[in-house]
């Protein structure tokens, strides 16, 4: 069965011409945010790495075929998707989509496998999966995906609806290195600040460019999280963010609310029991995040 990969043409001559690329997921776009917000955070993504000097590529899989850099009219028809029409898409899901021309929203795992695929080091999202609170061996494939596939992602480390100690053990364990964009312990997401520490801080795009290519040189299978807190303008404090998650969770649990539908349930329901608040954080990491990126893989593409 053949493959059916289309890349965009603005991609693929940035990729033939050695220029810097971000790669963008969709999953934010159907899974993460309602309508018209989704929309409008992914063309402010791309509109971000764009401003650092690079090319967006945002990845779905449309009809069975891989697209990297859809068009902003992709964008319009995924945010607007009836509910349970497009599929989450992690690893394990890849095959399936192709081969029965669904129609797949890619998470971090799907993104990052899809990015190295074509030949994109770096990649922008919010914050990736981990292990889920109460649950350790409910371990997110992104992580697994870390371990395996050669990427470097910048987010605001783990979504805090997650354990992130347990998180943090289990990237690790797959030998990934955690850089701090200058900060000294993990984001929670929507707060800044952990006393997690992460294993290496970094001032500038230039040192993470560097970080990535010794990882090259090594020959390294293996991606690199590069975490960047939330603007501190719109950071919600650990206080109120724990508050919302420990209730939302509690609902989830009693609502038998699990696997990959936590996650979506969760968001939104701190979103509400917040009055928003998370919600502008979340979008105001994501980004920062296209942002910080664009000016990493820019600096990447520096002798």
């Amino acid at each position: 069965m053949p493959l059916q990969l289309q890349v965009s043409p603005s991609v693929q001559d940035a990729l033939d011409a050695g220029q810097a690329v971000v790669a963008l997921e969709s999953t934010l776009i159907t899974h993460g945010l309602p309508y018209p917000l989704n929309v409008e955070t992914a063309l402010a993504m791309e509109a971000a790495v764009r401003d650092a000097g690079a090319v967006p590529a945002t990845i779905a899989v449309l009809k069975g075929d891989i697209s990297v850099g859809i068009s902003q009219e992709q964008i319009e028809a995924l945010a607007q998707s009836p509910a349970g029409s497009v599929r989450k898409c992690s690893r394990r899901d890849l095959p399936i989509v192709i081969a029965l021309k669904q129609d797949g929203a890619t998470t971090v795992a799907c993104t990052m496998i899809i990015a190295e695929m074509v030949g994109i080091k770096v990649f922008a999202t919010g914050g990736i999966g981990g292990v889920h609170r109460g649950q350790p061996h409910d371990v997110s494939a992104d992580l697994l995906e870390f371990g395996r596939t050669h990427v470097a992602v910048v987010s605001s480390g783990a979504k805090s609806i997650l354990d992130l100690p347990l998180t943090l053990e289990v990237l690790e364990t797959q030998g990934v290195p955690v850089l701090g964009y200058r900060t000294d312990n993990l984001p929670a997401f929507y707060s800044a600040h952990t006393d997690l520490p992460v294993d290496q801080r970094v001032e500038t795009a230039a040192e993470a460019a560097a970080i990535i290519r010794a990882t090259d040189a090594l020959g390294a299978l293996h991606g690199i999280l590069i975490a960047a807190p939330v603007p501190a303008e719109h950071e919600l404090s650990v206080a109120v963010a724990e508050e919302a998650i420990a209730k939302a969770t509690q609902e989830a649990e009693a609502a038998g609310i699990g696997g990959k539908d936590i996650t979506p349930f969760v968001l939104v329901r701190v979103a509400e029991l917040t009055q928003g608040a998370s919600r502008t954080a979340n979008i105001a990491l994501l980004v920062n995040n296209a942002r910080v990126a664009g000016d990493i893989a820019v600096a990447l593409c520096r002798d």
